[in-house]
Parts: structure tokens; sequence; C-alpha cells
């Protein structure tokens, strides 16, 4: 059995001499492994970044076989975001969510679409793909069977003033309607609900705390396992942006 696919390097982890078990993600094959003979050699150890666009060719006796993996370079994504803490911060913390909650071997093309615009924009700018990256973790939610709400009030059904949600309903409550329960819901960034993305590191770590909590409680905790440090470090240092 084989397949070829455009995949992004989640993680790399030494195996043996110089080998590597690499996980990738694509969009048909969803998060997949395979080892990688020489993943950590000089000539390969740059390939396998975590955050990389290659063209991933997979080959296994029996479908259910780790397999060996080989693959060729179509953007460094990773060394593009060497320069900037924050972008590097972003790419690292979505691999490793990726990574880490992702079921093995499902379909994953609404994840991975979303995944590409970060990998090609992401050299722009760690404070310019925030926004979308904020975004991108809402739809892993989704995909994750966790998908919060945003579209009306889940008290009056209104479409308007949507500034905050439910922490154990994950659905949008409006201004008037979130009055009598200040302090127990969670703000809603105005660019999570239509508007043109925000430029504020304020916004930005609400976003982050929102999609955080239900990665904390739902994706992770019901498997009794923590958020990785990759997604910690990112808002620990949007936290000091907006301090």
């Amino acid at each position: 059995m084989e397949w070829e696919a455009p995949a992004v390097v989640l993680e790399a982890r030494p195996y043996g001499e110089g080998g590597a078990i690499v996980s990738v993600l694509t969009a048909e094959h969803g998060r997949y492994a395979g080892l990688v003979r020489g993943g950590f050699s000089r000539a390969q150890s740059g390939l396998w970044q975590p955050g990389n666009l290659v063209e991933v060719r997979w080959v296994g006796r029996l479908p259910d076989q780790l397999g060996h993996m080989t693959g060729e370079m179509v953007h460094p994504t990773a060394a593009l975001a060497m320069d900037d803490p924050l972008a590097l911060d972003l790419l690292s913390s979505a691999c490793a969510l990726a990574a880490d909650a992702l079921p093995e071997r499902e379909p994953q093309p609404a994840v991975f679409a979303a995944m590409l615009p970060l990998l090609a924009h992401l050299q722009q700018g760690g404070q310019e793909m925030l926004a979308e990256y904020v975004r991108w973790e809402m739809l892993l939610l989704e995909a994750l069977g966790y998908g919060l709400d945003l579209s009306r009030c889940a008290a009056t059904g209104g479409k308007e003033d949507l500034n905050w949600v439910s922490p154990r309903t994950g659905r949008a409550v409006s201004e008037e309607a979130a009055a009598p329960y200040a302090g127990r819901l969670l703000p809603l960034p105005s660019f999570l609900h239509g508007a043109q993305a925000e430029r504020d590191p304020a916004a930005w770590l609400q976003g982050l705390r929102l999609t955080g909590h239900f990665l904390a409680r739902d994706a992770f905790g019901a498997r009794h396992r923590p958020v990785p440090p990759a997604r910690e470090r990112l808002e620990h240092r949007v936290a000091d942006m907006a301090a």
C-alpha cells in the first residue's frame, strides 16, 4: 500500500541511528506517522521541521503498519518563521495541537485546508496571522466535535451585540442577556463573529482564552491530558503583549 500527498509536518522524534518517526497532517489521510530513514541526518533534518509543507510519500506492506515515509520540500515555513518569536510560537502551537488532538488516520480536509493560509502568510509576521490562527483553533474544535455556536444569542435568539460566550455550552450570549451573569462568561472578540480582524493584542488574548477554555476542557480534558506546552507559550506571549 502507498500514497502520496501534500502534508504539513507536525512533529519528528528520533528513532534508531539517525532515523525519525515523523507525524504529518494531510487532507485525505489525516494525521499520519511514518519512519523516515536518516530523518535526523544533516541532509534531512531541515526538511522535517514542524510547520514545513512537504510532498510526502508513504509506503507500507499493510495499511496498519507504521510504514516508511519520504518527502520533498514545498514551503519551508519553519525557516521563514525563525526570526519572529511570535510567528514561531504560533506555528509550534498549531502543529502541537494538531499532533496531540486529532485522531490518527482520519481525513481532515477542513483542518488541513485552513492551515495552509497560516503557513503561506506566516512570513508576514505573527501579528498579521493571530486572528486567523484563533479562527483555525475554532475550526479544530469543530472538527473534534466541540464546535462553538456564535451565530445567535443562546438566551434570546438575537444576532446583535454578541459579546459573550457561555463557558458551559459554547454558545454566544448578547450584552443584554449577559448582564445578570457578569464575571461568569467568556468575552467574545468581534473578529470571531464577522467583524474585520483586529490589530489589538487584548482582543487576540480574549480569542485565545476563549478557544483555550474549550481545548483544555473538551479536546484534552476529556482524555485527561494537558494542553500542549507550545499552546501555553503562545498564550503567555500574547498576554505579555496585551499587558
